[in-house]
């Protein structure tokens, strides 16, 4: 089986705590369905290297100009300053196409906005960090927003920026990655600390 590409849209200033959860669970063989179905590729503006809200240097794999949906499993967009000083557009029509073609775009806490202002937002179910953030944008689809951590409508998923665990758990889901024991067990041992999880985790994984 071919490994399907996951990519991830990197910039300067990205909040790399909002996409731990997911990045590893993706690159990560253990407990997957199948270890070599996902690999992470890196996707920026341009070819030079982009540091991280927390000072990781990346040196994105591709630019933005040679991604073609019809080879990714799913786009994901980090949170980060620079969506609220208005960059970043550019993903955001490169998500569209996603969208269109029916393959998942993925995107939390700012990247949310960058959403919203590109009319992504306008006729799907979604969340972000609030309900008011959002308003800001002066987007046309307050009537779907929902108080969730997470939110799944089709091929998309949205999520607040203190939820990295929640759109992790949309990410896996969507892209299939676990058996659903699996995934629950990693979601609550993540979410509730409770050691019981560990032992239903091994149980599940080997089921």
């Amino acid at each position: 089986m071919k490994k399907q590409n996951v990519h991830l849209f990197v910039f300067d200033s990205l909040s790399d705590w909002e996409i731990g959860f997911a990045v590893a669970g993706i690159n990560s063989p253990q407990f997957k369905k199948n270890p070599d179905s996902h690999c992470i590729r890196t996707v920026a503006l341009r070819e030079s290297p982009v540091v991280t809200m927390g000072g990781l240097r990346v040196i994105p794999d591709i630019t933005l100009d040679m991604l073609s949906p019809t080879n990714s499993a799913m786009f994901i967009l980090p949170g980060g300053i620079a969506w609220d000083e208005g960059k970043n557009m550019e993903s955001v029509e490169v998500a569209q196409q996603f969208i269109g073609l029916d393959i998942p775009v993925a995107a939390i806490c700012g990247a949310t906005a960058g959403l919203a202002r590109g009319g992504l937002l306008d006729h799907r179910r979604h969340t972000s960090n609030s309900r008011e953030y959002l308003s800001a944008t002066k987007y046309g689809g307050s009537t779907f927003y929902e108080d969730a951590p997470a939110v799944t409508d089709g091929n998309l998923i949205t999520a607040s920026g203190i939820a990295p665990l929640d759109f992790a758990f949309h990410i896996f889901r969507c892209l299939d990655l676990y058996l659903m024991p699996v995934l629950d067990a990693w979601y609550n041992l993540y979410k509730t600390g409770q050691p019981e999880y560990i032992d239903a985790l091994m149980k599940a994984s080997v089921a």
